[in-house]
């Protein structure tokens, strides 16, 4: 009796810890004797994918952030003047900061929601989070960066929280795999990559990251790093690939690149937190707090330590009053599509390494996966955020052993804990964050290893819908390009098969006339 698939992790206090959880309300609701599994292997599965994916309550705080959210004109100094968050203004960069505390709080309770429920519902390891791509598609294709896109934040959340319901509907129905289906492998494949290279591009960029690429006028982009540039434009105006804040975050990309290449758990962390603490220190060339007003608001808020930010201006801002559009219809299949195909990839990867996958395919949980992915979504979008979805840090987890959904339920605990330190996670600086989403892009890569490049009707829709996301500065456009491609070049199949289809149908026509007139024949004779 006991946990003996237990007993050789450690202490004597280890084993009494694990047999008393095992054999209480709380072992038996989650299976864990079932499972060979116990609470400290479970703990620490949790610890791990905890330090993996917390990179996120900054990441998606600031992504959502640059789009503006609900700051308007009428926050600016002074108010009412069109266009002015796309230019310095003192008052709407003050809203923005806001803003972005307000995120920080509601990635943490969506990630908390979502992990939570996984874990209670349908008993997985597998933590839930704000993903990485709709978080980008909706702030730069839909929002647009201070709000220069095609629709309002409001209405952007309305159609996210109806490509939740949809979701919801289509996983109940069992209509979801039809439509993962839909769309041609090589896209399907291309998204992933097309998204990453999406992610590491805006990583790339002065004001969502490290600042390496830069605006120009003659070559559309160009490397930057510059000491001083155009604030109107962003162009560079003088010392070229000498930006202090781009080559310390250089040195945090390859702190996460040898910790990922050793497999060191919370790599992503170590990166972001070394940056992070270097810009922390005021009076140097990288501080992100330097003596000027802006400075001086981000160390007063900073010193706070811990805190809890209210979610005053997001929260509620849901507004269904331009759903008339047609890039409302664009973005509402776009955000189904992705959340369709990667809910269903990496829920399946997860469950593969977990060993949870049956004969017939299936696993334990999967319907009810699923429902708690759509659901938090909807969540998340009432909080003012982006789609929700498990998280492929999950798999570090399930490398330290956790099996049961009690791996989830203290993930969630953790996110709840972050809630508390707003102030420290809301002045994590750019130039740390850019170097994790260009990580992230380089392991959204490997799937075009998978990709049959000698065959031009499969390689070249993929190079598309890869090309364009980035070139565009479109999730929805690549995908469009990708689709439209391979139905071009699959022209001529159709043709092909229509003709063949006609000739067939064409035969037995004349087979069954040249029957009957063969019988009628032999009854005239008779």
């Amino acid at each position: 009796m006991g946990t003996g698939f237990c007993t050789g992790l450690g202490k004597t206090w280890d084993k009494g810890l694990n047999d008393a959880v095992s054999r209480s309300f709380i072992g038996k609701y989650f299976k864990l004797q079932a499972r060979k599994s116990c609470f400290t292997k479970e703990l620490r599965a949790a610890t791990a994918t905890f330090l993996t994916m917390a990179y996120i309550l900054t990441v998606n705080a600031t992504i959502i952030a640059d789009s503006g959210a609900t700051c308007s004109p009428a926050d600016c100094t002074p108010p009412g003047e069109p266009g002015c968050g796309l230019k310095p203004n003192a008052g709407y960069d003050t809203c923005v900061a806001n803003v972005r505390k307000e995120l920080v709080v509601a990635t943490a309770l969506s990630a908390m929601i979502g992990s939570f429920a996984m874990g209670v519902l349908a008993n997985l390891p597998l933590a839930a989070a704000p993903a990485m791509g709709p978080n980008a598609y909706m702030a730069y294709n839909l929002v647009g960066f201070h709000g220069s896109g095609p629709m309002s934040y409001g209405t952007a959340l309305a159609v996210i929280c109806i490509e939740g319901l949809a979701f919801i509907v289509l996983s109940a129905s069992g209509l979801r795999a039809k439509l993962a289906r839909i769309i041609p492998p090589s896209v399907r494949l291309a998204c992933a990559a097309g998204v990453g290279m999406f992610i590491a591009f805006v990583g790339l960029q002065a004001h969502q990251g490290v600042g390496l690429v830069g605006p120009d006028p003659s070559t559309l982009v160009a490397a930057a790093a510059c000491l001083h540039t155009d604030p109107a434009t962003g162009a560079c105006v003088g010392g070229k690939m000498q930006s202090p804040t781009f080559w310390l975050g250089m040195v945090g990309l390859a702190i996460t690149c040898y910790g990922l290449m050793k497999e060191v758990k919370g790599s992503m962390i170590y990166g972001i937190l070394f940056v992070t603490l270097i810009s922390w220190i005021r009076g140097t060339k990288v501080t992100y707090f330097p003596y000027t007003n802006d400075g001086d608001a981000r160390f007063h808020y900073f010193k706070q330590v811990v805190g809890f930010h209210k979610i005053e201006s997001i929260v509620g801002a849901i507004s269904f009053a331009h759903f008339n559009q047609s890039a409302v219809w664009i973005a509402l299949f776009t955000l189904l599509y992705v959340d369709v195909l990667a809910t269903t990839g990496i829920l399946y990867t997860m469950a593969e390494i977990g060993g949870f996958v049956d004969e017939k395919g299936s696993f334990e949980g999967e319907y009810l996966a699923y429902l708690v992915d759509a659901g938090t979504t909807v969540v998340a979008s009432t909080l003012g955020g982006s789609p929700v979805a498990t998280y492929v840090e999950s798999s570090a987890g399930l490398r330290e052993g956790g099996r049961t959904g009690l791996t989830a339920v203290i993930v969630a605990v953790y996110f709840m804990l972050s809630l508390f330190f707003t102030p420290l996670l809301a002045s994590v600086p750019p130039w740390a964050i850019g170097a994790s989403l260009v990580m992230v892009g380089v392991m959204m890569m490997k799937v075009v290893k998978e990709i049959d490049w000698g065959n031009v009707k499969e390689a070249v829709p993929a190079f598309a819908t890869m090309l364009l996301m980035p070139l565009t500065y479109s999730i929805a456009n690549g995908i469009i390009g990708g689709v439209g491609i391979y139905i071009v070049l699959s022209f001529y199949d159709y043709v092909v098969w229509v003709v063949r289809k006609v000739s067939k149908m064409r035969r037995e026509k004349n087979q069954v006339s040249a029957a009957s007139a063969a019988g009628d024949q032999d009854v005239e004779i008779n």
